[in-house]
């Protein structure tokens, strides 16, 4: 069993492949970086850089070695390794805080999982999409009821292309797990409606120098709880011109009225019936998921939801890649 944790969290880095948590960690009132393994030095801010406190190790053991760390965050060089390591560091009484998608086939996702429920450590993906504006305010809205029953929702994530977008999926996760897995938690943590089935395809079409193994476009139809049925599109197709580095939009349709964002959350708007609301309230602030996790682990608050469903989108996205690859 791992260790009563305390203020502030004692955290160890490993890897830089994704949306690792250096700069949060420069002044969080919670938390202090501890250690670092895989992740350059001068990529730190230079507060952490600096810091004689601050352990450099040579190897990811050294690291769960570490008895000054609580939590590793992990954004592994190789994402297709990642759940191993996460199982390794759970074994080794570290709580885990991962970059998606946390585990690539359902075998893996299921041993996560039953090895934190062995543990007692705290193992979360980092995926507070749905707290994030504008989201947090369309999922009040849906969980409102003013909409009436969910009928359809309607999402889509887009990255712009770039020569550094590795071919092989190993590496990030590819564009259905890596990308497409913020629509998903749009449908399933936004909307509020779990998957019950889908279908997936996906092409290598309009990638820039000709064929390669990179995906640049993904369609998923889904069937929803309750009758209901959405579709999602991922791609790396989004210009430059937008402005946004993630385009994304969200409709979500019910019965009596429908809500949406778009451009990136710059466009939200609020119809029922007859009557056109106009933008939503977006003042309540963006709640941080890996405030959302440290307060959980000091005990200060609960999670919002069960791990099943956190990882709920990582175990479809998993099945949607096994669907585009049926479908070639």
């Amino acid at each position: 069993m791992p260790r009563p944790v305390t203020a502030p969290v004692r955290v160890g880095l490993y890897g830089k492949n994704g949306h690792q948590i250096h700069r949060t960690l420069e002044r969080h009132p919670l938390a202090r970086l501890a250690a670092v393994a895989d992740f350059p030095r001068e990529e730190l801010p230079a507060s952490l850089r600096d810091d004689p406190s601050v352990r450099f190790h040579a190897s990811y053991a050294d690291l769960l070695a570490d008895p000054e760390v609580d939590v590793i965050s992990l954004c592994s060089a190789r994402r297709r390794d990642q759940a191993a390591q996460a199982i390794q560091a759970l074994r080794a009484g570290k709580h885990v805080y991962a970059e998606k998608p946390s585990a690539m086939n359902e075998e893996d996702l299921a041993a996560v999982i039953a090895t934190a429920e062995q543990t007692g450590c705290l193992f979360r993906e980092m995926a507070g999409t749905a707290y994030e504006q504008p989201y947090r305010a369309m999922r009040d809205v849906v969980r409102s009821g003013c909409l009436g029953e969910i009928v359809q929702v309607i999402a889509e994530k887009s990255y712009p292309y770039h020569g550094n977008r590795p071919p092989d999926e190993d590496v990030d996760g590819g564009l259905i797990e890596q990308c497409a897995i913020h629509a998903v938690r749009m449908v399933e943590h936004v909307a509020g409606r779990r998957i019950r089935s889908l279908r997936a395809v996906e092409t290598c079409a309009g990638r820039p120098g000709g064929s390669s193994g990179l995906h640049m476009a993904a369609s998923m139809v889904l069937t929803l709880e309750g009758g209901a049925v959405g579709s999602i599109s991922a791609n790396y197709l989004n210009p430059r011109g937008t402005g946004t580095w993630g385009y994304e939009s969200l409709r979500i349709l019910g019965s009596d009225g429908m809500v949406e964002s778009a451009r990136g959350g710059q466009h939200t708007r609020l119809v029922l019936g007859e009557e056109d609301l106009g933008p939503l309230d977006l003042t309540a602030p963006s709640l941080d998921y890996f405030d959302i996790y440290l307060d959980a682990l000091l005990g200060r608050s609960g999670m919002p939801c069960t791990l099943e469903e956190e990882l709920s989108p990582t175990r479809w996205v998993i099945r949607a890649k096994h669907s585009a690859l049926n479908s070639l």
